[in-house]
């Protein structure tokens, strides 16, 4: 064979190989820009499809919701000893307030004002004082303050408890 002859079947065995290259190439490119395609469909960042019209109505209720200000109740001092082994009691004093989303619903809460109080009560003086340390115990107080208080205000439901003053002795 001539050198001739050795460099064509060099440059069709290169140009083979690029060829075989070119359409995995291509198919990873639409796999990627699908895949792309269906999450920005799924997280809603394509008004244009899937019919979008209930997260519009939802963001136009929560603004609706946002234009109000929430109310907030105050609770009475509660002070109550802590479920401790030690010899000596540790004892807890909570002033807080309820946040809530309107005035009717205040009026909700301050009607059931005494039976959260007994359960808010009840409550702490089933907690051990390490349960209430840090910012993880304070947490801890305030999503179980919210559970129990939606339960005693059934019709109603307070968002938050802002504590006040939180101290412990």
């Amino acid at each position: 064979m001539s050198g001739g002859a050795q460099g064509k079947a060099a440059q069709t065995e290169a140009g083979t190989k690029k060829r075989g290259k070119l359409p995995l190439i291509a198919a990873v490119l639409v796999l990627l820009l699908a895949g792309g395609g269906a999450g920005a469909w799924y997280a809603g960042l394509l008004p244009g499809f899937g019919g979008n019209h209930d997260t519009h109505e939802a963001a136009d209720a929560v603004a609706k919701a946002a234009a109000k200000p929430p109310v907030f109740i105050e609770i009475p001092d509660i002070i109550a000893n802590l479920n401790s082994t030690a010899r000596r009691q540790t004892f807890i004093k909570v002033r807080a307030r309820l946040e809530v989303a309107d005035e009717a619903q205040g009026k909700i809460v301050q009607a059931a004002m005494p039976r959260l109080l007994d359960l808010f009560g009840g409550y702490l003086r089933e907690t051990r004082p390490e349960e209430l340390r840090g910012s993880a115990g304070t947490q801890r107080l305030r999503e179980e303050i919210v559970t129990r208080a939606n339960l005693a205000v059934a019709p109603a439901r307070i968002s938050d408890v802002l504590f006040v003053e939180l101290v412990m002795q």
